[in-house]
């Protein structure tokens, strides 16, 4: 029976035995099957629709942002850091690569007035509603309905 020797790592046994990467194991494809796929919150407030982007490691010049007719399509790339030949992975959970989400928008936005920003590792993108779109309140009891009951 031999002994713990000094300098063995298990886990490079098991990679030598099994023959696989042991990162590539625990996290398919570098995280989630098919690449890097980024969180997005929507939301609809009273004026305006608001998509925000969980993008952290992506560099402003690597995100488009295009609206055409009724559908926002935002892409973009998180490029995979170098590896070092010699670097040994025990976890290999971060996605890397390109990703593109196309949402379809209801009538009624202001796509001249588009607005979007970068900061933190988040997107925010800010596509107002079309003034005649949003909500109108209307007063009841207004001058209209004290002339009709005279």
């Amino acid at each position: 029976m031999l002994g713990p020797q000094r300098g063995w790592d298990p886990f490079e046994r098991m990679q030598e035995l099994l023959g696989f990467d042991l990162g590539r194991m625990l996290a398919p494809q570098g995280g989630r099957e098919g690449g890097f796929v980024p969180d997005f919150e929507v939301k609809e407030t009273r004026d305006a629709f608001i998509f925000k982007a969980d993008v952290p490691g992506v560099e402003e010049k690597d995100l488009e942002i295009t609206l055409a007719e009724n559908r926002l399509t935002i892409s973009g790339k998180r490029e995979e850091e170098r590896r070092d030949e010699g670097d040994r992975y025990y976890a290999f959970e971060r996605s890397y690569g390109a990703f593109s989400r196309t949402f379809t928008l209801p009538r009624g936005v202001n796509a001249d007035d588009v607005q979007a920003d970068f900061k933190g590792g988040v997107l925010n993108v800010r596509i107002p509603k079309r003034s005649e779109e949003q909500p109108k309140r209307i007063k009841v009891g207004g001058e209209r309905g004290e002339k009709a009951k005279a």
